[in-house]
Formats: structure tokens, sequence, C-alpha cells
């Protein structure tokens, strides 16, 4: 995917000057805090900060309109990242509780992402830093306003992968969250998609992750998994396990029988993970299960 921009020059010849456009326009009138721009029917203000040194009346600048934080159509010399009916990845700049989030785009006033486009739990809201895969939309006011790609979006520049990435790292950027996972557009523009049983934290929208690619689907699209696979996952959960033990003097009151909610809270695995370690540990020999407790053997004890 390209990430540079892609701006198109919009005609001086449109009829109404809109949030979005980007186009010369001439210096009509001079003030002390700015410039009244024209094209030749209607003005549009630039603030002197929003200028690229000093103007002189007749010149002829290039400008991008948005509104600003009083809702005015204003004019920068500023030229954003990602333009209107484009997509690109934009970084979360703030977020408030009853709005959504705001992202940096390269001129003075960020970009609303609204309540409604995110997730409903808000532990899966971008962060400030985290970057976010959008398109820009105006509303029906004619405000700018950035929402996350669809499916549709990012099919038309993903790319397809073959079999050679199995069991490959990628880094990627989580771009949709639902409830059975998250899904990725990785360093590569491959689509991927993490099961939440394959993750080992909850995934948030904007996030950027390292995992290993667990299958080549037909289409190329891949799975991945945050777990190391399961011959080495079965490893480190198992010396996991015999870790606690050694720091409560070989046992604990926690079994094949112990609920998944305790086991993931206690342990930040799953309860397969957790059988399948304590099965391990069990057929070398080296724990026991006994009246409800798990307990080494004596000679791992010692």
């Amino acid at each position: 995917m390209d990430r540079g921009k892609k701006q198109v020059r919009t005609s001086v010849a449109m009829s109404n000057l809109q949030a979005g456009m980007i186009l010369e326009l001439r210096v009509a009138r001079k003030k002390e805090i700015g410039y009244f721009l024209t094209d030749g029917r209607e003005e549009v203000f630039l603030h002197r900060n929003e200028a690229r040194g000093p103007l002189e009346i007749g010149e002829e600048v290039e400008v991008f309109l948005y509104h600003d934080h009083e809702n005015r159509l204003a004019a920068t010399m500023d030229m954003p990242y990602v333009g209107l009916d484009e997509y690109g990845w934009l970084e979360v700049v703030d977020l408030s509780s009853s709005m959504g989030i705001f992202l940096d785009n390269g001129v003075n006033k960020h970009l609303l992402v609204f309540i409604d486009d995110l997730p409903k739990l808000r532990d899966e809201w971008p962060r400030p830093g985290d970057r976010l895969l959008v398109t820009i939309k105006r509303d029906r006011l004619g405000r700018m306003l950035a929402k996350p790609v669809t499916e549709t979006e990012v099919s038309k520049f993903a790319v397809a992968a073959d079999e050679s990435m199995k069991n490959k790292q990628v880094e990627g950027t989580v771009y949709k969250v639902i409830q059975a996972g998250a899904f990725l557009l990785t360093d590569e523009d491959y689509i991927l998609f993490i099961h939440r049983d394959e993750m080992t934290e909850r995934l948030r929208l904007g996030q950027s992750v390292r995992c290993r690619v667990s299958y080549v689907r037909e289409d190329g699209r891949l799975n991945g998994a945050m777990r190391e696979r399961k011959e080495v996952q079965y490893g480190e959960d198992a010396d996991k396990l015999l870790r606690y033990l050694l720091n409560r003097d070989g046992a604990m009151p926690y079994t094949d029988d112990t609920p998944a909610d305790v086991v993931r809270e206690k342990f930040e695995m799953s309860k397969s993970s957790f059988k399948r370690a304590l099965g391990k540990l069990m057929k070398e020999r080296r724990v026991e299960q006994v009246d409800g407790w798990t307990k080494l053997i004596r000679d791992q004890a010692e």
C-alpha cells in the first residue's frame, strides 16, 4: 500500500469552497492577523500563522480548506497527510469518552473519529501514539471526519500471501476488532487474522503487533498467533507452573478441575493450555495431583 499522498488538485472553477479542497487562490485583501483569499467569487480567511511567510495582494497560493476550531471554513498552507476520499495511516493524538478519538492529519485542526465508528469496548479503542488506517469523508454539514477503513477498501490494496509465509514472524497494525479476534494489515500489506485464543493479550484498534503466521489461506489471507507453536508453548507453560510450585514450597491448590477463570487470573493462560502443561509435567513424573492439590514429586522439590 502506498502510504504517501495521492492528492488530486481541485479546480478553482468550483462554485462553492468546501472543506477538503486543495486549490490555488489569490490574495484579495490583507488584515493584521491574516489574508482573505478568493477564487474570484468567494473568499476564505488564511490566518497569518497558517501562511508560509508574508503574502502580497494578487499573489496566488496553494491552500487546503478545513473547518477551524470555531467551525468556520478556513485556509492553511499546510497540506494534509490524507486527503478527502483517500485512505492512509494517521496517528492518534487524543481521545474523548463522549465523542471519540482525534487524529493528526498534518494541519492545525485534528480529525475526529466518532464514537459510533469505534469498538463498543473502551479497552479496544486506540491509544495516543497508535496509528489508525482511515478514510476521510465529509459529514452532512460539510465537515471532514475520519472513518476506519472497511473490508472492501482494505481488499483494494491488500496483497495475497503464498505458502512461503507460513511460520514467519510478521509485524502489523490492527485495523478491525471483532468478538472472535482482530484483523491486521501487515507491513507487507497482507491481511492477517488473530483469533482471540491465539492472543497473549486483548488487542485494540491501531495497536502494533508482532506475531507468527500460523496458516496461509487459499485466498492469500493469513492466520496468525501471538503464542509460540504448541510444542514450544507447552514447555514454556510447564516451566511457569514449575516456578510457581517452587515458590510455594512445592504445592498449589490448582488442578485439572480448577475453573477456567481462576486459571486465567492466576497463570495468564487458557484452561486447555494449563491442562496440557500439567499433563506434560505428570507424564514426566515431575508433579502429581492429590486431594485437589498439585504437588511436586519429592525428588523434584529437593
